[in-house]
């Protein structure tokens, strides 16, 4: 039985470039966060990726890789205002059950939607639909399975353009000529983890049973696996997380003390009013200390810089009632229980949920 359909957008950060520049169109793209021969792609077009280049490759080594490649500057917000104009196209054709990121959705099938020739007519209106309203720049991959683990399987099977439909009748056949490393799920220390454990090809992942599956994982997302292997309903509980951060890469001209610090402030500013909207709050978990008032009105956050020996940047975050309640008389964590490091290029921040914990960057 058919319950998923999985939207994987091709090369969305180039595509959506092209779509908003067409002197790009034709040409092998590279999106990185910063100007820099130093920086990494991170995205490259449909036609870099025929020549061989792959994201997180240097400028500078893309360049020489890739004679003609054209360096474009990230864009974030344009990004996601596309995903949103995506997003609302796709829910005008079919429910959009998840936002899997920016560039992959999941819809749900069901009733006459989950009859192969239905599904395989609902694939191409998105097509078309996207095309035409979004711009024929905006290519996507699509998968359809019994699940949205096999529906992603799917979706990675053909690119760019694909389109194919996995049933439960093509299980596990279809799946045996893949690799490890072609499943969500699988990366490069859980294929070393399946290797050592003897498993070494998809036709010996699909034959290991549930418990042993569930033993190599560590954890019931072995037993999962197994399930979702085999087209079973893929339904769980939403994931907690215990980290909301935020992460930036610091151009040249702002590798200072001054201007470091103010885009910490919007780093830590962003990450708190995540926090508000997940519902997290500060509770016993943090142990507390003074009775320091709060004015919601004036602003969230505050923070000291103190300069380690070896010349770094550290902000100590001092966080007053990232909850948003309206109470005027907050309590502000003990100064060591969330910290901060400013690192010389990469500027990050983590606020965690565990007792006493240290967030900090790496690079």
């Amino acid at each position: 039985m058919l319950r998923a359909l999985a939207i994987d957008f091709n090369s969305f950060f180039a595509s959506v470039e092209k779509q908003e520049r067409p002197e790009l169109r034709g040409h092998p793209v590279g999106i990185v966060p910063i100007m820099a021969e130093t920086t990494g792609c991170i995205a490259v077009s449909i036609e870099a990726k025929a020549l061989g280049l792959t994201r997180n490759a240097r400028v500078a080594e893309a360049r020489r890789q890739c004679p003609g490649l054209v360096i474009v500057e990230a864009r974030p917000a344009v990004y996601i205002d596309y995903h949103r104009r995506l997003k609302d196209i796709v829910e005008s054709c079919a429910p959009v059950k998840k936002v899997q990121s920016i560039d992959e959705l999941e819809c749900e099938l069901s009733g006459d939607l989950a009859v192969p020739a239905q599904a395989l007519a609902l694939a191409r209106r998105i097509e078309e639909k996207v095309s035409r309203q979004a711009g024929p720049c905006l290519r996507s991959s699509i998968g359809i399975g019994p699940n949205w683990f096999i529906a992603k399987v799917a979706s990675d099977m053909q690119k760019p353009d694909g389109l194919v439909l996995l049933d439960n009748t093509d299980l596990p056949q279809k799946l045996l000529r893949l690799e490890l490393r072609d499943f969500c799920g699988i990366g490069e220390n859980m294929e070393a983890r399946l290797r050592r454990a003897g498993i070494d090809t998809v036709e010996k992942l699909y034959a290991a049973s549930r418990d042993r599956l569930r033993a190599i994982w560590g954890s019931v997302e072995g037993a999962r696996f197994y399930s979702w292997m085999r087209g079973e309903p893929q339904e769980r509980e939403a994931s907690r997380h215990n980290t909301i951060g935020h992460g930036h890469v610091l151009p040249p001209q702002l590798r200072n003390d001054e201007a470091a610090l103010a885009v910490l402030h919007r780093l830590l500013q962003k990450a708190a009013m995540r926090l508000r909207h997940s519902g997290h709050s500060v509770g016993d978990s943090i142990q507390w200390s003074g009775t320091s008032a709060f004015d919601p009105t004036s602003g969230l956050l505050y923070f000291s810089t103190i300069t380690s020996s070896d010349g770094g940047a550290r902000a100590i975050l001092q966080l007053a009632n990232y909850q948003g309640s309206e109470s005027n008389n907050s309590a502000v964590p003990d100064s060591g229980s969330t910290l901060l490091m400013l690192m010389p290029v990469i500027l990050g921040v983590g606020l965690h949920r565990m007792r006493r914990s240290n967030a900090s960057t790496a690079c």
